[in-house]
């Protein structure tokens, strides 16, 4: 399935090239506008998600990776609850590890990191090919970068080649709201408002002209959850939030 194709884009390269471009420019004030232009809900949904996986993230031995990791936000979210949920600070753990194409996300993402001491390791890499082998990870995550690659079956494919047998992925995404007043207004803001905000505060028009186009393309729950089965996940489950206008899409990889 095709992905995120940005305007005066035809092919993958030149589309893939264009959204490196983008979320590389708006780096600076990335993690301002997502929380000013969510009221801070981002932080929510972040949170919640990582609470999903507390029996993986329990275990000393799981390996994770949070894929298109932008800034780190969700990466961080995901050490808090294994911290909580391991409790002895002793014990041995892999480090989580955050992933992205854009390198001055990552940057801030590990100024972030190593200001308030994390164990996360960051390193850059394409979601289309990732440089990690075969059945590496136990989980897998992404919050709100999932929408952005290129093509959508090929992401799945390769988060798939990565997963362990029985390891589990959770992608926490925008969706088109659903209907009702409160939708509409949402739509309104979403389209109409957050776009002029995003560019007055970040100087970059084409980046926050995008994000609203791109989740007005972005498949809604019932294609993702059946491009999931098709490429092979099992147990594939939506949780819908803030008017069914963020969606995590969660499943598991069957057990050899």
């Amino acid at each position: 399935m095709p992905g995120s194709r940005p305007a005066g884009t035809s092919t993958e390269g030149e589309a893939s090239a264009r959204v490196r471009e983008m979320f590389s420019r708006i780096a600076p004030r990335y993690d301002f506008l997502n929380h000013a232009l969510s009221f801070s809900l981002d932080k929510v949904w972040r949170r919640r998600t990582a609470r999903k996986f507390r029996r993986i993230l329990r275990r000393t031995d799981a390996r994770v990776l949070d894929l298109c990791c932008g800034t780190g936000d969700l990466t961080f979210a995901l050490e808090r609850v294994r911290v909580h949920e391991i409790r002895d600070a002793g014990a041995h753990r892999f480090p989580l590890i955050g992933s992205d194409f854009a390198q001055p996300m990552l940057d801030r993402a590990r100024r972030k990191g190593a200001a308030h001491a994390r164990s996360t390791v960051f390193a850059t890499a394409d979601a289309l090919h990732l440089p990690f082998a075969d059945a590496s990870f136990d989980l897998i995550t992404s919050a709100f970068g999932f929408r952005n690659l290129v093509n959508y079956e090929g992401g799945l494919r390769e988060i798939a080649r990565v997963l362990k047998p029985g390891g589990e992925v959770g992608i926490l995404e925008f969706s088109e709201p659903g209907a009702g007043a409160m939708a509409g207004l949402f739509r309104f803001y979403f389209r109409r408002v957050l776009p002029h905000v995003g560019k007055a505060i970040s100087g970059n028009k084409e980046a926050y002209e995008y994000l609203p186009g791109s989740v007005a393309k972005f498949p809604g729950p019932t294609e993702i959850t059946a491009l999931m089965r098709k490429v092979g996940f099992t147990s594939v489950h939506t949780t819908s939030w803030n008017l069914r206008s963020v969606v995590l899409h969660t499943a598991k990889l069957p057990q050899d």
